[in-house]
């Protein structure tokens, strides 16, 4: 650990200290030797360094300009390709890595959601993406229909991809410590997705607004949209939004 690192909160940066737990994120994500790895956020390289011996290639995108330095000057990670800037900003297409790539992400988590619904937008270049999240949000990612954690980003996101939470994380593992406990998850695409590109804002804003008031009725929040012919018949809008399945938000639209 390069002690004379600025921790910088601008950035939200924590960085990951502890080996076994470096070494069980290596074996749940399994890289294989003809494979391409997109690392949001490496830091110093701690997980970066034991990822590129198992993969073809690996690029890894660093908003810190003296963290880039530090990664271009550390001789074991010399096959890896680091590139300087906001995540939020890149196209995976564009990056000079084969894809579709595996993605891993120790983010700041202020950004999760961005890079989340950023995920999303580029999933056509990627195969399945990691992230080490805030427990709380990862709860919600995975929540059940009914379930008090059913929200806005559970249904948002669970259109398009598959959650799954691989294991919790206590504080004590980064430096600095963060005050909250943190979760790695595993995003896969769906199949079809329920909702097609072309009706995704309008989904947006349905869900959205069924949500911003989540004790209230369907037919209170969301009485200035239309939906499709036969809709009313088929849900019943004295509902309140936990209790419909994703199917019955993709309905809406």
């Amino acid at each position: 650990m390069n002690k004379s690192h600025p921790f910088r909160k601008k950035w939200g940066q924590n960085f990951l200290v502890d080996q076994n737990l470096l070494e069980k994120i290596v074996r749940t994500i399994n890289p294989e030797q003809d494979e391409s790895i997109l690392e949001i956020g490496p830091g110093e390289g701690a997980l970066t360094e034991k990822l590129l011996p198992n993969v073809g290639e690996m690029l890894a995108v660093e908003i810190d300009p003296l963290l880039i330095k530090h990664l271009n000057n550390h001789m074991i990670l010399s096959r890896c390709h680091f590139v300087q800037g906001d995540i939020l900003k890149q196209d995976i297409e564009d990056l000079p890595i084969s894809n579709p790539v595996r993605v891993m992400g120790n983010i700041p988590y202020n950004i999760t959601s961005p890079i989340i619904f950023w995920l999303v937008e580029q999933q056509d270049f990627w195969n399945d993406a990691f992230l080490m999240v805030q427990k709380e949000l990862a709860e919600r990612l995975v929540a059940t229909c009914g379930s008090k954690t059913y929200s806005r980003i559970t249904v948002m996101v669970g259109v398009y991809l598959d959650v799954k939470l691989c294991f919790t994380i206590p504080p004590e593992v980064f430096i600095p410590r963060p005050k909250i406990h943190s979760a790695f998850i595993r995003f896969t695409k769906k199949k079809t997705p329920l909702v097609s590109d072309e009706k995704y804002e309008r989904f947006y804003k349905i869900v959205k607004a069924a949500f911003s008031q989540r004790r209230k009725m369907l037919r209170n929040t969301l009485k200035g949209f239309t939906f499709p012919e036969g809709t009313e018949e088929r849900i019943d809008f004295t509902r309140r939004p936990e209790t419909l399945t994703l199917e019955e938000f993709a309905s809406l639209v």
